[in-house]
């Protein structure tokens, strides 16, 4: 019995060694959503830099694109921008915005120092729309599919590997599609 005993804490350790090693190697980008796969949540929201009129989930079905939601006080979005610019410059995916819990002037000082990327920009000021996408920090992207459809989510920033490896392809694919 004593000797049974004395593999508890080998077998303790093994089982501790095990659960670390698949924390590990789980990418945590990849997290799934309950979203992929239908439709975008219904959302009606002002339109940055256009008084009066308002940007919606509608304006996303017809085309394959992204909604990238990005805050002027976020550091990582800061470190995401290029690539997005970059992105909209070589008309490679029509990408729109939806700023979170943002102060209009400084949005707008953001862009300005940064350059606008987006076709369009919804102003989630409450953050009301990011709850119902399920954000939980920023950046976050979203592919949409010309049906509407939410097709992955990428948490973190988009950088060129990010782009080519993941993105890009399913892209593509989803831009093939009837």
């Amino acid at each position: 019995m004593s000797r049974y005993l004395s593999l508890v804490p080998l077998f303790l350790l093994l089982a501790l060694a095990a659960y670390f090693a698949i924390g590990l190697s789980t990418d945590s980008r990849t997290v799934k959503s309950v979203l992929i796969d239908k439709p975008l949540p219904a959302f009606d929201l002002p339109k940055f830099g256009a008084d009066g009129e308002t940007f919606g989930s509608e304006s996303l079905k017809g085309r394959v694109s992204l909604l990238n939601v990005f805050a002027s006080w976020c550091i990582t979005c800061r470190v995401e921008h290029p690539v997005l610019v970059k992105l909209t410059q070589e008309k490679r995916v029509a990408i729109y915005g939806l700023a979170w819990k943002d102060k209009p002037e400084e949005l707008k000082a953001w862009l300005e120092e940064l350059g606008n990327p987006y076709l369009a920009i919804a102003d989630d000021a409450k953050g009301r729309t990011a709850i119902d996408l399920g954000v939980t920090g920023a950046p976050e992207t979203y592919v949409i599919d010309k049906k509407g459809r939410i097709r992955f989510k990428q948490v973190g920033a988009i950088d060129d590997y990010v782009w080519r490896e993941t993105i890009e392809p399913l892209v593509a694919h989803l831009e093939a599609e009837p």
